[in-house]
């Protein structure tokens, strides 16, 4: 027998080709799998040719390496047609791994076929030398060539199925897969050439009509390393393709997500709701049904949202959205319209069944929270229009639901109130007020009356009590009353009291230098001006501006507004205090103070609210009450002061009970600055005549 050699180089080169070619199978078998439609078709061609041409030039490139001492060839045809069964070979086994499933009955049965595919293409390779005489082969080792084959691929499909989705744990997985694979491929080529054996006067019958070795090796190995440098480039290359793709995807669905729904909480936005009823308008057109509007608005949600701080508020908004989905029905649509305002649209509904589910969810919300471990309480009113009595649009539906939602925060909150046509008419003139009320200030629309006080019965004047009023172009001359609680509901209600501060400093000085120094100016606050961080800052620059001695200026608080949030309240007035400024209770005995918090609040003056001075006769309940209020005010070192006076039967018991101030229609009557020192002179001549005579 001729004896053999290798070239070292080359079978280092064809080591690597197999390793290389087992990675490129396994990037491909990934690409497949993951492809669809025509893009895996295409993937399967390209993958199948990139495959089958690392396998035959990791073949080809061990058989370069091989060397006798003949001059060796290797025929054209029977070259290429080993090219032709690897890359079917290849082919097959994409296929395999591309399948959802491979149970080991095809698994075997397909690493059988390939196995055998693969020694076809060797050893059709072998006889592209076209050996004279023929190649002798021992047995055994061809048939362990086989088997090692058969084992290869049988390890190749299932490694390739168990790592064809892409991941960072896979691209590992796949590197020492590559490297088990290429070692069996190599096993299997060269068992096989050790198999082969070459009688001594063997001569190749290709040598000088079939390819030439000398530049073959070279060519191949390049081609080789383009072909699998172009495949997982193009692989790689994809990969970031669909992955950008499905990030686009994944933006794009979040993008959906933040157009259609409550960034918060989660639930349906005015955007998605007013698809739902369109949608549900349609329905209840063609089957001629109705549905419910339910518009809810939370009670005190902004009295806890300023006392707890926005991150106590979110959580409570949460809360409440949650125990909406928890309560409503499965097809109904709960949505957040921003603020403290939900919407539920209940499909199909009856007038009497909106009513019963109003009523659970108004049961519902009002059950205890507790966010930040801080304990909270909260209520909803509810206004419910029906579909199509209460409207036949979108738009008609959500104005009328809310028309009855405020409806129902007039008759006491924590309810629910059905749609009734004279109810939208007072919402408009509601909201036109409020949008003319938001001008009122730069338009100089706000004025201020002062009603004097005096020292009981009947003088001297000592001060006077500022009293806003709005002279409205759109609705007249309007009292407080009809304005002040929409400017508390909608945030006005600062800067109008901190105008009304500012002002009342301004007429005072301008009285102040006219002689009238031994007078003050009472102005009242709300309870948002009295939690307002800025309330102090406003006092202050306001007495500043205008050189206003601090002790003519009095701030008069309700009891109630003062115990609304006792130990804020207290700091505020304090630092009130301190600046010099007079503190009077105002409506005293119609709250719920505290007698502990009455004697640390830094008042020092008590006003007897008119409820009591209205019905007050000698020897009745209201001149008990007077006489214990007044014992109650001396005995703290307080100034009492009665309004509401308006019989001299009033004047006379209270400056006999020990009222030091008197205030009321009966003395004087408010009127505009310029009308009132006109009052007041003809008032002081009157007294002075009465003296007289």
């Amino acid at each position: 027998m001729l004896e053999s050699s290798y070239n070292e180089v080359l079978v280092a080169c064809s080591i690597i080709i197999a390793v290389l070619a087992s990675y490129t199978a396994l990037n491909m078998a990934s690409r497949v799998s993951s492809a669809s439609g025509r893009s895996a078709v295409l993937w399967l061609i390209g993958g199948s040719i990139a495959m089958g041409f690392g396998i035959w030039s990791m073949h080809f490139i061990g058989m370069l390496a091989f060397s006798l001492p003949i001059e060796l060839g290797y025929d054209v045809p029977l070259t290429l047609l080993s090219l032709v069964i690897a890359i079917a070979c290849s082919a097959f086994a994409l296929y395999l791994v591309c399948q959802d499933t491979l149970p080991w009955g095809r698994l075997l049965s397909g690493g059988l076929l390939m196995g055998l595919g693969v020694a076809s293409m060797h050893y059709i390779g072998m006889e592209a030398l076209l050996m004279h005489p023929y190649i002798f082969y021992v047995p055994w080792l061809v048939g362990l060539s086989i088997v090692i084959a058969i084992v290869a691929a049988t390890a190749a499909l299932w490694l390739a199925f168990r790592l064809r989705e892409e991941s960072k744990r896979a691209t590992f997985g796949r590197i020492g897969a590559s490297l088990v694979m290429g070692c069996a491929i190599i096993g299997m080529h060269y068992t096989g050439m050790a198999a082969s054996k070459f009688p001594i006067d063997s001569f190749c019958g290709a040598a000088n009509s079939g390819i030439d070795t000398k530049w073959l090796a070279v060519l191949v190995i390049i081609v080789s390393l383009a072909v699998f440098a172009i495949a997982l480039i193009v692989s790689m290359l994809d990969v970031r393709t669909s992955q950008l793709s499905n990030s686009l995807d994944d933006a794009n669905n979040e993008l959906i997500k933040l157009a259609l729904q409550d960034n918060l909480t989660r639930i349906p936005n005015r955007v998605l709701l007013g698809d739902r009823l369109e949608q549900a308008i349609h329905r209840a057109e063609r089957n001629n049904g109705e549905f419910a509007v339910l518009f809810l608005d939370l009670d005190g949600f902004k009295a806890i949202n300023d006392m707890h701080g926005h991150h106590v508020g979110d959580q409570l908004l949460k809360e409440v959205a949650h125990r909406l989905l928890s309560n409503k029905r499965e097809g109904d649509t709960a949505a957040r319209l921003g603020g403290d305002e939900f919407v539920l649209l209940l499909e199909p509904c009856s007038p009497e069944t909106s009513a019963v589910f109003a009523q659970r969810l108004i049961d519902a919300i009002e059950q205890p929270y507790e966010t930040s471990n801080i304990p909270l309480h909260i209520s909803t009113s509810v206004g419910i229009a029906i579909y199509p009595q209460d409207g036949k649009t979108e738009h008609e539906l959500m104005v009328n639901a809310d028309a009855a939602m405020y409806h129902a925060k007039k008759q006491g909150r924590n309810g629910y109130c059905f749609f009734e046509h004279g109810m939208n008419a007072n919402v408009h003139l509601q909201m036109q007020m409020q949008q003319n009320l938001r001008q009122a200030v730069s338009r100089n629309e706000l004025v201020l009356h002062y009603q004097p006080k005096f020292v009981a019965p009947d003088g001297p004047m000592t001060g006077l009590e500022a009293l806003l009023r709005w002279q409205s172009p759109d609705h007249g001359f309007l009292s407080p009353d009809r304005f002040l609680p929409l400017a508390e509901s909608s945030g006005l209600i600062v800067p109008i009291g901190n105008w009304v501060i500012e002002e009342a400093c301004r007429q005072m000085k301008v009285w102040y230098d006219q002689g009238h120094q031994e007078w003050s100016v009472a102005v009242n606050l709300s309870a948002v001006q009295l939690e307002h961080h800025s309330l102090v800052d406003v006092v202050r620059e306001a007495l500043r501006k205008h050189s206003l001695d601090p002790s003519h200026l009095v701030l008069e608080i309700t009891e109630t507004t003062a115990m609304c949030n006792a130990e804020t309240s207290l700091t505020v007035l304090n630092k009130l205090s301190d600046l010099g400024v007079s503190i009077s209770i105002d409506d005293f005995g119609t709250g719920y103070s505290s007698l502990l918090y009455l004697k640390r609040l830094p008042a020092n003056e008590l006003k007897i609210d008119r409820g009591f001075i209205t019905e007050l006769a000698q020897d009745n309940d209201d001149e008990a009450i007077i006489q214990a209020i007044i014992a109650l005010g001396k005995t703290l070192d307080m100034r009492i002061v009665a309004e509401g006076v308006e019989t001299a039967e009033q004047q006379a018991l209270l400056t006999q009970l020990g009222c030091n101030t008197l205030q009321g229609y009966l003395l004087a009557r408010p009127a505009p600055p310029e009308a009132l020192l006109e009052k007041i002179a003809h008032m002081t001549k009157r007294t002075e005549s009465a003296l007289v005579t």
